[in-house]
């Protein structure tokens, strides 16, 4: 299967990328850098486009599962290398999620969306660990 993006430059280090979707994401490099500052980072986006993959894959689960999801946010914390490439060494994944969830499912839709769907996470070569906040209470997965 075969995907194709485009970006197309505007100057200086600023492209715009676009993809089957039609939407297209400014990307830009800091001032210091020779940038203008006007889009997100390559960088970011591996880290974004990781949280959206996870995130659609564990809400989809959990609504599968007939959980009743009422908010989830995810944060991706990236550690880099300090020498170029400055490549992801580890990934850390918080969810937190709200709703009157079974705190299983929930590792669970986390798990399958890790070792099963997510295509982002399966590109990646760093380590990628995951925690959980449900209800504003910490889940460890191995207390489920």
């Amino acid at each position: 299967m075969e995907m194709k993006v485009r970006a197309k430059w505007e100057g200086k280090r600023r492209f715009v990328a676009t993809g089957p979707s039609g939407h297209g994401v400014p990307i830009d490099a800091k001032r210091e850098d020779g940038g203008e500052d006007t889009g997100a980072r390559p960088m970011e986006l591996v880290l974004m486009g990781l949280i959206g993959c996870t995130g659609i894959d564990v809400s989809l689960i959990l609504e599968r599962m007939r959980e009743p999801l009422e908010e989830l946010h995810i944060e991706a914390v990236g550690v880099r290398r300090e020498e170029k490439p400055q490549a992801y060494t580890s990934i850390r994944l918080i969810y937190t999620a709200k709703g009157n969830l079974d705190p299983k499912k929930v590792w669970r839709a986390i798990r399958l969306s890790e070792e099963k769907y997510c295509s982002a996470s399966a590109s990646l070569v760093a380590p990628i660990t995951t925690e959980l906040i449900l209800n504003d209470v910490y889940i460890s997965q191995q207390e489920v």
